[in-house]
């Protein structure tokens, strides 16, 4: 067998795991059991496999942190400090996913003592070169609110108008303008009324819609 005369480095998959509870923005941390840093919150992630490309460790590795498949995964950007990893030399290709609270099963990987989600303005400190990738995750995903269905990957089988708008104001830190927010999100044709109602004694009947494919997140302009 051919054998390359340089020396290669190792390729991890690390994962910013979004979801929104309490109407605040959330991320997945886990604490590491392992050196370096052992004891510190850092993002989900671990080494790719011999045998597996990259989206296939990423989704493995959601899969181990929060034991569900199939929500919304893309690749957010390659990070190769030389000093980035003190154990050797280590390029990581960070990725961001997106998962409505209702679908979550948290659970800690064999290399964390434990998992848990932190409100975006009150993070720990964390290991690595993790607060990059967690700053441009998020720029990253308010950026697309703007030309993209994104938003909708938070939401739950049924939701009120009311409920989404939640969604774009704690990810962009604003309050928006009821009827225009209206207006916008169903002239974009995404989503489509029940036919049930959300009955809740604060407020008057509120109608439930759902998104008409929850696979896809699509460009709107």
């Amino acid at each position: 067998m051919y054998q390359y005369r340089h020396p290669h480095p190792s390729v991890t998959a690390d994962i910013v795991i979004f979801t929104l509870q309490d109407e605040q923005l959330k991320l997945l941390l886990i604490k590491r059991a392992v050196e370096p840093y052992k004891g510190q919150w850092a993002l989900p992630g671990g080494f790719v496999r011999m045998d597996e490309d990259l989206d296939a460790a990423a989704r493995r590795e959601l899969a181990e942190e929060t034991g569900i498949s199939g929500v919304y995964l893309e690749q957010l950007y390659t990070f190769g400090a030389v000093d980035r990893d003190p154990r050797e030399r280590v390029i990581t290709v960070a990725y961001y996913a997106l998962i409505p609270s209702d679908r979550i099963v948290l659970q800690a990987a064999t290399d964390a003592d434990e998992a848990g989600w932190f409100a975006m303005d009150a993070l720990p400190a964390l290991a690595f070169d993790h607060p990059a990738i967690v700053d441009m995750a998020r720029q990253r995903l308010v950026a697309k609110l703007d030309y993209s269905t994104i938003a909708f990957q938070f939401m739950p089988e049924t939701f009120t108008l009311t409920e989404l708008q939640r969604v774009y104001e704690a990810i962009r830190q604003e309050v928006l303008d009821k009827r225009n927010f209206r207006k916008w999100v169903l002239a974009l044709d995404q989503i489509e009324e029940t036919g049930e109602m959300k009955r809740d004694t604060a407020s008057r009947p509120a109608k439930l819609y759902r998104v008409r494919d929850r696979e896809r997140v699509d460009i709107i302009k």
